[in-house]
């Protein structure tokens, strides 16, 4: 007679924390994966089978099912882009989302270093990550790497891919750091690009954008005579 092992009842997303309550250390740790979040919810508007986190606990062990990482910013495809109607997801649970890792993970290196060249490194593999993208824009000399890496799993370990813009074929969609404004702050972000190398717009330059495609309206409308308020 053969005897079976019941699984241990797994804990929901409403039993698990959300994060790990550890401050961020800087304003780019939150900045940065956000405005990927905001172009990503403009250009890829009409769909719905994808989710951006940010500063969210991953649960991906069924053997310590109560053990999260948390990356700055991670990309799932193939899975609802909203869950758990109406204030979203509490967490990212991989027995909740049909054990779907993220494709790509987002790391913002700061002051205090965290493992993101190594100790991360291993658990973003244990996790099935295929895409880690780490930024440094300050700590890359003491760390002896680049300003922005992009690092691809091949067979059971991730291999450094490119150190500029880089193209993602699973996304369509290409990634790196361009000079740009956001919420007010002109530097340096990472972005998402297309095809022919161009970035994609902040939500602060779309609405400069549509601003001055107002103006330009009603000069040309001026210009002919036209008076704009009274139309």
């Amino acid at each position: 007679m053969e005897y079976s092992i019941p699984l241990p009842l797994l804990p929901t997303a409403a039993e698990l924390p959300d994060s790990d309550d550890t401050p961020v250390d800087n304003e780019l740790q939150n900045l940065v994966p956000n405005l990927l979040l905001a172009i990503l919810s403009a250009i890829w508007s009409d769909r719905t089978d994808w989710f951006f986190g940010v500063d969210m606990g991953i649960y991906y062990l069924p053997t310590a099912p109560r053990k999260s990482i948390v990356p700055d910013g991670f990309l799932s495809l193939g899975v609802q882009r909203r869950r758990r109607p109406p204030n979203g997801r509490l967490s990212y649970v991989l027995w909740e989302e049909n054990w779907t890792p993220p494709i790509l993970v987002v790391e913002i290196v700061s002051q205090t270093y965290s493992g993101e060249y190594d100790i991360k490194m291993g658990k973003y593999l244990d996790l099935g990550v295929l895409y880690y993208v780490i930024y440094n824009p300050e700590y890359w000399q003491r760390d002896n790497h680049a300003p922005f890496e992009v690092y691809q799993r091949v067979d059971d370990e991730f291999v450094l891919q490119s150190q500029e813009q880089f193209w993602i074929p699973e996304l369509q969609l290409g990634i790196g750091v361009a000079a740009g404004i956001h919420k007010g702050w002109e530097r340096d972000w990472l972005f998402w690009f297309d095809r022919a190398g161009s970035r994609f717009l902040t939500p602060d330059e779309r609405i400069e954008q549509a601003e001055q495609a107002l103006q330009d309206l009603r000069y040309r409308l001026q210009q002919r005579g036209i008076d704009p308020d009274n139309l």
